[in-house]
C-alpha cells in the first residue's frame, strides 16, 4: 500500500476527512456476520471469477460504522500448513456509507477468486480467504474484523471538491461506494471514473456505472481495455490502459486537473500510479501539476524515464492524491 506525502503548501494542504471508527473488532476477536447476497459482478464469460458479496452485520457494532475506502477483515476457518489459524485478509468495502440497505446493516466487498499454480510443484494453489468467501451461500456465517483505514476516503465536505477515480481489477470496490455516495448526496461535483481491465467481459459493475452515467450529467464513466481493439484508443489499437485516458480525453482531463477543487484517487495494481503521473505531467503546466506532485528538478525534464522506484523520493504525491495499490 502506498500513501501520499505530507506538504504544507496552501494548494496542497491536508484535505479534511471524516472521522472514522477503526478496529472495532480485532482479528483475534472477530464478529460473526451472515452472507446476505453473493453474485457475479462481471460478464459470465469473464476470464476470472469475481463476486459481489454482501454481509449482514445486524446486531453488531459494525452497523453504520463502515465507509467506502475502508477495508474489512475476513478470517477463514481452519488452519494453515503450520497448524496456525489462518491470518486475516483485508477486502475493500464496496458499499456506500449507508450500506446496501440504506441503514448500514449490510456492507459489501468485491472478491476475485485466487486460482493459481505453484511454480515448483505444479500443484494447484487456491487463495484461502477469496475462495472461502466465494463459496459461501446466503445465510452462511463469516467471521469479520475491522474496519481498517482512515485516509482513502471521500472528504468530510464532498461538495467542495471534484473527483478523478482510477481503478483496475478489484480496485473498483471503494469507488463503487464512493460514486454511489456522491451521486446520491446531490452534490454537483464533477466525478470521473476510469476503469481498466484486460477484456470488456472483466469489467466489474459495468451495468451499474453505465446506468449512473446516463442518469447523472456530472458523472463520467470511461473504460480502458488493454487486450481488445477500441475505436477511441488513438488509432483503434489494443493495449489501452487507465493512464491512456488522460491523453485520449485530454480535453476533459486537462481542465479538470487544472482546477483547484480536484482530488485524484488511484486504486489497483501497484505500478499503475506511475503511468498516471507521467501522463498528468504531459498534459499539465508546471503550476497545475505541482498541486498533485512534487518533482525533483533533476528528473522533471525526462518524463519517459520515470519509474516506480522514484516514488516518495524524486516524485512525491501531495495530499490531493490518494493511493491504495497492491502487488
Amino acid at each position: 500500500m502506498s500513501t501520499a506525502a505530507d506538504t504544507t503548501e496552501p494548494h496542497t494542504a491536508e484535505v479534511q476527512l471524516p472521522e472514522v471508527k477503526m478496529h472495532i473488532y480485532r482479528p483475534n476477536e472477530p464478529v460473526v456476520a451472515r452472507i446476505a447476497k453473493s453474485e457475479v459482478c462481471t460478464a459470465r464469460k469473464a476470464a476470472g471469477f469475481v463476486r459481489h458479496v454482501e454481509f449482514d452485520v445486524s446486531g453488531t457494532n459494525l452497523v453504520g460504522q463502515v465507509l467506502p475506502g475502508q477495508s474489512i477483515g475476513v478470517i477463514a476457518p481452519g488452519v494453515d500448513a503450520k497448524g496456525r489459524p489462518h491470518a486475516v485478509r483485508l477486502y475493500s468495502v464496496a458499499s456506500p456509507s449507508r450500506g446496501e440497505d440504506g441503514q448500514g446493516r449490510v456492507i459489501s466487498t468485491t472478491v476475485k477468486r485466487t486460482i493459481d499454480e505453484h511454480w515448483e510443484t505444479h500443484k494447484l494453489f487456491l487463495g484461502v480467504a477469496s475462495n472461502h468467501l466465494c463459496d459461501l451461500s446466503v445465510g452462511d456465517e463469516v467471521r469479520l474484523s475491522g474496519p481498517n483505514g482512515k485516509r482513502f476516503l471521500v472528504p468530510a465536505k464532498p461538495g467542495e471538491h471534484d473527483y478523478l477515480f482510477f481503478a483496475t481489477g478489484t480496485g473498483i470496490a471503494p469507488f463503487r461506494g464512493m460514486v454511489l455516495d456522491l451521486l446520491k448526496s446531490g452534490v454537483q461535483s464533477r466525478v470521473v471514473l476510469v476503469m481498466g481491465s484486460p477484456y470488456s467481459t472483466d469489467l466489474m459493475y459495468d451495468d451499474l456505472f453505465r446506468r449512473l452515467a446516463a442518469e447523472h450529467s456530472n458523472f463520467t464513466y470511461l473504460t480502458a481495455i488493454s487486450r481488445e481493439k477500441q475505436d477511441d484508443a488513438g488509432g483503434g489499437g489494443p493495449r489501452l490502459y487507465v493512464q491512456d485516458r488522460v491523453l485520449t480525453h485530454r480535453d476533459r482531463f486537462e481542465p479538470l486537473l487544472a482546477g483547484e477543487r480536484t482530488l485524484v484517487y488511484i486504486c489497483g495494481l501497484a505500478g499503475m500510479e506511475m503511468g498516471i503521473f507521467q501522463n498528468m505531467a504531459r498534459v499539465l503546466p508546471p503550476s497545475a501539476l505541482e498541486q498533485y506532485l512534487h518533482i525533483d528538478p533533476a528528473v522533471r525534464g525526462d518524463i519517459a524515464s520515470w519509474d516506480r522506484k522514484m516514488l516518495n523520493k524524486q516524485i512525491k504525491a501531495t495530499r490531493r492524491v490518494f493511493l491504495e495499490v497492491y502487488a
